[in-house]
């Protein structure tokens, strides 16, 4: 179990990078929009280039930051059982949850998501708006996104597994969002 635990350890610290990257892509998004207004309002000029890459890069943080996400035990639930379930009940409810959900779908997302990216790639697609951009970046970020949740999932379940069997101990506290 110790080299599971090691390899949880290094998909997690990959996790909190890409997280980082995504908070950094936060605010270059909020410059870039800012500048983009500013250039827009003050010399009379504007680009779809620059309304695109705003996009991307918030695609690039949703799904960069979604392995992070998860890491933190952040991501939205479905708090039907949860909630008032025992410790161990919730490391139960979470490993079904990775094992029959959350695992399979990430999977399956990152398989249909390469070939569309390997297509858009192949043809060069560019936006159809006048200066727009290249489409097979956005479209990598997919099949990027959902292979680091997948693995964040993975890394999840052996934490989950190892809690199970006394091997560590994991905080399963849960905020639900002030909705």
């Amino acid at each position: 179990m110790g080299m599971f635990l090691a390899f949880s350890r290094l998909i997690d610290a990959i996790s909190q990078f890409v997280g980082k990257v995504a908070e950094f892509l936060v605010l270059l998004c909020c410059l870039i929009s800012a500048g983009n207004a500013i250039i827009r309002y003050m010399f009379n000029y504007s680009s779809n280039g620059w309304l695109e890459i705003q996009w991307y890069l918030f695609a690039f943080v949703v799904v960069l930051g979604a392995s992070h996400t998860l890491r933190n035990n952040e991501h939205v639930r479905v708090d039907l059982f949860y909630g008032s379930a025992s410790e161990r009940g919730k490391l139960w409810i979470d490993v079904f949850g990775l094992v029959l959900l959350l695992i399979p779908a990430c999977i399956y997302l990152t398989w249909l998501c390469w070939p569309f990216f390997l297509l858009s790639y192949q043809q060069g697609e560019i936006s159809s708006n006048a200066g727009g951009l290249i489409r097979w970046p956005v479209k990598l970020m997919l099949v990027t996104g959902f292979g680091l949740l997948t693995l964040q999932g993975i890394s999840e379940l052996i934490k989950r597994v190892s809690a199970l069997t006394g091997r560590i101990e994991i905080d399963t506290k849960y905020e639900k969002p002030l909705q």
